[in-house]
């Protein structure tokens, strides 16, 4: 490996969306997402897409329960 040419790789703060935050490892100081482990709806069990539920209710009024 040549040296002098690799970034530095540092500890870092994710920041997400819903207000949690963890450290990991980065070339990044600060790092923001949108979704993290506490807040993604396959770990938490629940579905946050209002989009998807109105297509559901539409298909139902259309085709009847």
């Amino acid at each position: 490996m040549q040296e002098k040419i690799h970034p530095n790789y540092n500890v870092c703060i994710a920041k997400c969306a819903c207000g949690a935050s963890f450290e990991t490892a980065s070339t990044m100081k600060e790092i923001h997402v949108d979704v993290c482990s506490k807040c993604h709806p396959f770990f938490t069990g629940q579905q946050r897409n209002v989009a998807a539920r109105g297509r559901i209710e539409k298909f139902n009024k259309r085709y009847g329960k």
